[in-house]
């Protein structure tokens, strides 16, 4: 069975990806999960791994080009039933300019100009090349002749202000897809504050013992706790797409991390609600890494269910972020702050945690996220059990 292999969507920031190399030859094959090319985005280097077994057939876009999210890379053979999912769409909400040559080569050719336009046959190259419409020259050609000077004034006009550096250039993306999900998420925002008193107590007497590389941190207990509580409440964990809800079986946490040189990204702790602490800690160790390294997986990026920020290490006391689509739900951790608490009946000083949780409006309510913040809150009272 022959399928296509297409350039997925890497987050709802990403239009388009630069393809640096092929990690497969044709006729060579495949596992599926392995990585078969590596593409460049504004958050660094990342290999897409092949959804299924297969043999590599031909690859229709050579290493250097960029092309948009949904570009067929490749041609494999598999046996059986494909493990594909459907062909991504872009991420934003603005169509996204042609795939350069040769992967727009046949769809290009099924494009017809209209009736009376005339373009030359070097036009007509050079357009391919440059990922450009033939219906935007015929409409350029006003009864006239097109070449390739008309070409190549085109695609200036249509090639955006580029950023001055990979930084600016993530910060476009993140500001667009942000203003997208605010656009069309309607968000309700909750905090809760928790004592954080046992936790800081029980990772105190489990750290004591360890190496300084196994020991644990603030961060792996909430992410725990995150997923447990998303794998119980219903409406948390999973995707909002074609109009309606789906539910993951699995809780995969995206880890908002800071990039050395500006800028955020989110990839996924797989499975973490099924995950022991020590392994999740060794997770998002070498998660932390990858990212810093700038060489990340395809799958981090695109299985995250619900994310988990923080910005208590800023000194930010509480935060109210915004759903990253098609995810429903991202919870913020703030600082822990010695506040006075009142327990037993007496009034105490203890270590106060602020949770936070933007939630989507379309799945879950305020009542429900509640419940969700409140789950969060028991399960970090017994840090011992998660």
């Amino acid at each position: 069975m022959e399928v296509e292999f297409r350039l997925p969507s890497l987050g709802a920031d990403m239009e388009s990806a630069t393809l640096t190399e092929w990690l497969r030859k044709p006729g060579e094959r495949v596992r599926r999960g392995e990585p078969l090319a590596t593409v460049e985005t504004t958050k660094g280097l990342i290999d897409i791994e092949s959804y299924d077994d297969a043999k590599v057939l031909e690859q229709l876009v050579k290493p250097g080009s960029k092309v948009p999210v949904g570009t067929v890379l490749a041609r494999l053979e598999i046996e059986g039933a494909s493990h594909a999912p459907p062909a991504p769409q872009p991420a934003a909400v603005q169509p996204v300019s042609p795939p350069s040559a040769p992967a727009r080569t046949v769809a290009a050719a099924q494009e017809r100009p209209a009736p009376h336009a005339r373009i030359s046959p070097a036009a007509r190259r050079r357009a391919l090349e440059l990922g450009l419409s033939l219906e935007d020259l015929a409409r350029r050609a006003a009864g006239d002749i097109v070449h390739v000077d008309e070409v190549e004034k085109l695609a200036v006009e249509k090639t955006p202000a580029a950023p001055t550096d990979a930084a600016g250039a993530m910060r476009a993306a993140i500001g667009a897809a942000m203003a997208r999900a605010k656009r069309e998420i309607p968000h309700y925002y909750l905090a809760h504050r928790l004592d954080f008193g046992p936790v800081r107590a029980w990772l105190a007497a489990h750290n004591a013992s360890l190496a300084v590389k196994d020991r644990l941190i603030d961060a792996v207990l909430i992410t725990k706790a995150v997923a447990l509580a998303a794998a119980r409440i219903e409406g948390f964990n999973g995707y909002f797409r074609n109009d309606r809800f789906e539910p993951s079986s699995a809780v995969h946490v995206g880890a908002a991390i800071a990039l050395r040189g500006g800028g955020l990204v989110a990839p996924a702790l797989l499975e973490a609600d099924r995950k022991d602490l020590a392994t999740l800690m060794q997770d998002f160790s070498a998660l932390v890494k990858r990212v810093r390294a700038g060489h990340l997986r395809s799958v981090e990026f695109t299985a995250a269910t619900i994310t988990v920020t923080s910005l208590g290490a800023d000194g930010v006391d509480v935060m109210y972020p915004i759903v990253n689509p098609p995810q429903v739900a991202i919870v913020s951790a703030g600082a822990v702050r010695d506040r006075a608490w009142v327990g037993d009946g007496r009034l105490l000083i203890r270590p106060v945690l602020t949770l936070g949780l933007a939630a989507d409006h379309r799945v879950t309510d305020g009542r429900t996220g509640a419940r969700f913040l409140r789950a969060i809150a028991e399960l970090l009272a017994h840090p011992e059990a998660l």
